[in-house]
């Protein structure tokens, strides 16, 4: 079966633009020199008419005054007013006069034109029937010299008009050479068709340059998507301008920005994940392989061992699919959350963390616009972080408090512990990353305050800590808040009743 190719399938966006821009000139150029040239053609042959019509009516108050102005004597025949009116016909450029008499040789001018119609036989052919009219007759007749506009006036038939004794009628005929007066139109659009023709050329050279031009930028983002490598993501576009092409390309160079971190995040977390699931792997396999298993006590070891490295590795496993749904649209899920009942609840949760003394600094009753889920998960994540850097019987504090402008709320957690030094205040909430907390790096998987990070971005506020070592440290989620609308101050509940 023969293949159908697309003829277009090859031509360049630059060719295209050109392409189209041509055919759009084209198609205006065309309309408008043709609109222009039908109404300039009628325009004339309209002027014709009104001229051939305006001697009909001189004629007709010649032949009702009944003398002749030249002699000043009667008009005594039809033939004497034809000639009369041929002698006072002044014909304008490419119009004919003639008198006809049935029978006779045409009456010719003596007058200097141009168009001489009695030389035309076939003209004198067409129009001498006419003479018996009974009314004047404005036709077109066209020969083999050229197209005339006539227009033939039986003398009889006019209002004062005597007839002779042989009553031989007559008549005047005055006729245009059509096509001559239309030649002045076609020259001057054949100088249109000419100039559009160079208004053309023109238009494609400049049209070619200047799609050039407004293209350069896309092929600038072609080339420099073919540069970007798995390896290598660093490529930008230049940006000049400030057009809707520079804001192509600033997008453009946003996405590469967003990708390149996004790959290196990427490839940070397959190196972390590849180490942390390593080790306890490592140290599985490696007691397994030292392990008596006619041993019941070094069996039970082992196999004890073996548990809880497994329990670790889904602790990390569990933490990666959480951070693996940030930044999706329903990782935070907003709804008007009471946090003064949020912190209560908050704090009946993390109770049995440890044995630790709790306590609540503050307490809101504010409303935020929130995830009340993610906020529990990242408020236990830091209680937990606080019992395990912190001593049996100390202070583990948390609460909820409005900022002084009311646009902010803030949630902490404050502990009595080790505290963190200030070199690895803002790291800790990397991924994989693991403080100094006062000399003491004990076990974990360098997630948790990763995904409270998270947790705080997705509902555009922030986490900060503030810690001396060996003091203890403040962990603070700061988030905007939202007053509760005064258009419902009671939510009703499934039961009917309603809550304050």
């Amino acid at each position: 079966m023969a293949r159908v190719t697309d003829p277009a399938r090859g031509l360049t966006v630059r060719t295209r633009i050109l392409a189209a821009l041509l055919a759009l000139t084209v198609l205006a150029v065309t309309l408008a020199g043709g609109t222009a040239y039908l109404l300039a053609f009628r325009q004339v042959d309209t002027r014709i008419d009104a001229d051939l019509v305006q001697d009909v009516d001189e004629l007709r108050a010649l032949a009702e005054s009944g003398v002749s102005p030249v002699t000043g004597e009667p008009f005594s025949s039809p033939e004497d007013v034809v000639v009369t009116a041929i002698q006072l016909t002044v014909p304008s450029r490419n119009e004919g006069v003639i008198g006809l008499r049935a029978g006779k040789s045409p009456l010719v001018t003596q007058q200097a034109v141009t168009v001489h119609l009695e030389d035309d036989a076939a003209f004198v052919e067409a129009v001498t029937p006419l003479v018996d009219a009974e009314q004047a007759v404005l036709r077109s007749v066209q020969t083999a010299s050229t197209d005339y506009r006539a227009l033939v006036v039986p003398v009889a038939s006019l209002p004062g008009a005597q007839a002779d004794s042989a009553g031989a009628p007559a008549a005047l005929v005055l006729a245009y050479d059509r096509a001559a007066e239309h030649a002045v139109t076609h020259a001057v659009f054949r100088g249109y068709a000419l100039v559009a023709l160079v208004a053309l050329v023109v238009t494609g050279v400049v049209g070619w340059l200047l799609a050039g031009r407004l293209l350069r930028p896309i092929r600038l983002l072609a080339r420099t998507a073919q540069q970007i490598g798995d390896t290598d993501l660093s490529a930008r576009i230049p940006e000049t301008g400030n057009d809707d092409l520079t804001q192509l390309t600033r997008a453009f160079n946003g996405m590469l920005g967003r990708l390149e971190e996004s790959f290196e995040a990427q490839r940070r977390l397959l190196d972390d994940v590849g180490h942390e699931l390593r080790t306890p792997l490592t140290i599985v396999q490696g007691h397994l392989e030292l392990m008596d298993p006619h041993d019941p006590a070094d069996a039970a070891d082992t196999r004890d061992l073996a548990l809880d490295e497994l329990d670790r590795m889904r602790r990390l496993v569990d933490d990666l699919v959480t951070l693996a749904t940030v930044g999706q649209p329903d990782f935070v899920r907003p709804a008007l959350v009471d946090l003064g009942r949020l912190t209560d609840d908050v704090l009946d949760k993390i109770r049995p963390l440890g044995e630790r003394t709790w306590l609540v600094d503050d307490r809101t009753d504010a409303f935020a616009l929130a995830d009340a889920q993610r906020l529990t998960q990242a408020w236990l994540q830091l209680a937990a972080n606080a019992v395990k850097f912190s001593d049996d019987g100390s202070v583990v504090a948390i609460g909820s408090r409005i900022s002084d402008d009311g646009s902010r709320v803030h949630l902490w957690v404050r502990d009595e512990g080790v505290g963190i030094s200030s070199e690895d205040a803002t790291a800790i909430f990397d991924r994989f990353a693991r403080g100094d907390h006062g000399g003491d790096r004990r076990d974990g998987s360098g997630l948790g305050l990763a995904i409270v990070a998270a947790i705080a971005e997705g509902h555009e506020g922030t986490v900060s800590v503030d810690s001396v070592p060996g003091h203890g440290a403040t962990f603070t989620i700061d988030l905007p808040v939202i007053a509760r609308p005064a258009a419902t101050p009671t939510d009703t509940r499934p039961d009917g009743r309603t809550d304050p």
